[in-house]
């Protein structure tokens, strides 16, 4: 019998899952089809780039998938038939049956969490997003950044340095960078006291309007481009599926990245919940979740029973425009070290990771974490 293997998604952890699996399954048989809502391959690292106005690398699927065997079907998921083990798509075919499908939808940006934001601000979560606001941004007048975390740092650095002339602000809730540690902050505010980025923490935002942001204090952040990095969320499709899902609608899976309640799914990168962990943003975690899962899928069809993924975290990088950055070292678990990479030296030691994970998606071998 072939066994049919239908992953959602074509992230980091997903693309990983495909190729993986076509590789290990090539000789028994094992069919692959990777469902995606586009016909490109996007480097979320990148994002803020694009919005700026730069020239990203043009990575069709279709040339990532070439020579693998894996199917590509260009289409949204609009459902789940876990009974029937078919999956409902918005164009042909339509439906896909599966015999082991790879949950890999990743994330968006939340925007229903604040009022106003749905309406009036610019997210940067998808290559959609990223293209609108950076239509929104050739037009003048100051922008404001809401929120401290690494797309926010990223974004309101890349937007100060493309356009020296722009007033950039940024607003957080908390501190800027919660999740470097202090010797990485104060690298951050150096970096945007020389952008001549503004920064106002503690300001938790009440409200976007068309003219700017009300703060819960009661005070204003006039912009005419609000960018809106305050968080993100899953698809509710895993919880409306029927799957166990967490209080985030994130798809509840064991050690080896299969469903609790449905062992024929498999759940990895951002829409996932590891027992114990919470993974982070990155194609640090997504691509050996990928790769984990890939190798996983084969041992399944093959008979074996899959053993307990492993991955860890071991940096952050973040970029400050083109030339400065900050990579945080980390314990496993994503805790910062009181290590720090900072300057040239950080942001060309992240260009060089995102060329190689590109590379790895092209090559996928086996996840070797000791490695």
């Amino acid at each position: 019998m072939t066994n049919h293997i239908v992953v959602l998604g074509a992230g980091y952890a997903g693309l990983g899952a495909a190729k993986r699996a076509a590789r290990r399954l090539r000789s028994t048989g094992g069919r692959v089809t990777l469902v995606n809502a586009a016909g490109r391959f996007v480097e979320r690292v990148r994002l803020h780039q694009l919005a700026a106005g730069q020239r990203l690398p043009d990575l069709p699927l279709a040339g990532l998938l070439g020579g693998t065997g894996v199917e590509l079907v260009v289409a949204r998921v609009t459902g789940l038939d876990l009974h029937a083990r078919t999956v409902l798509l918005d164009g042909p075919p339509y439906t896909l049956g599966y015999d082991v499908l790879v949950y890999a939808l990743g994330s968006a940006a939340d925007l229903d969490t604040v009022p106003g934001v749905r309406e009036h601000a610019y997210p940067i979560a998808t290559a959609g997003d990223a293209v609108r606001l950076r239509a929104r941004l050739a037009g003048p007048g100051p922008v404001t950044v809401v929120g401290g975390g690494l797309t926010g740092i990223e974004t309101a650095a890349e937007l100060a340095e493309t356009r020296p002339g722009l007033r950039v602000e940024m607003l957080c809730a908390g501190p800027v960078g919660p999740d470097l540690s202090v010797r990485g902050r104060r690298h951050v505010h150096r970096a945007f006291a020389r952008l001549g980025v503004v920064v106002r923490e503690h300001e938790p935002v009440a409200k976007v309007g068309p003219d700017g942001v009300l703060l819960e204090s009661g005070g204003e952040a006039p912009a005419r481009t609000v960018v809106w990095a305050g968080g993100v969320r899953v698809s509710p499709l895993a919880a409306a599926s029927g799957l166990r899902t967490d209080a985030e609608g994130r798809l509840v899976v064991d050690r080896s990245l299969r469903s609790v309640s449905h062992p024929e799914v498999f759940g990895i990168g951002d829409a996932a919940a590891p027992p114990g962990e919470r993974s982070s943003m990155s194609c640090q975690i997504g691509l050996p979740m990928g790769l984990c899962t890939g190798d996983a899928v084969a041992d399944l069809v093959a008979g074996r029973e899959p053993g307990p993924a492993w991955f860890r975290h071991v940096w952050r990088n973040v970029s400050l425009g083109r030339r400065d950055g900050v990579t945080q070292f980390t314990r496993a678990d994503g805790r910062p070290l009181d290590v720090v990479l900072t300057g040239r030296a950080s942001a060309a030691f992240k260009e060089r990771i995102i060329r190689g994970t590109v590379q790895a998606m092209r090559h996928p071998g086996p996840y070797r974490p000791w490695a």
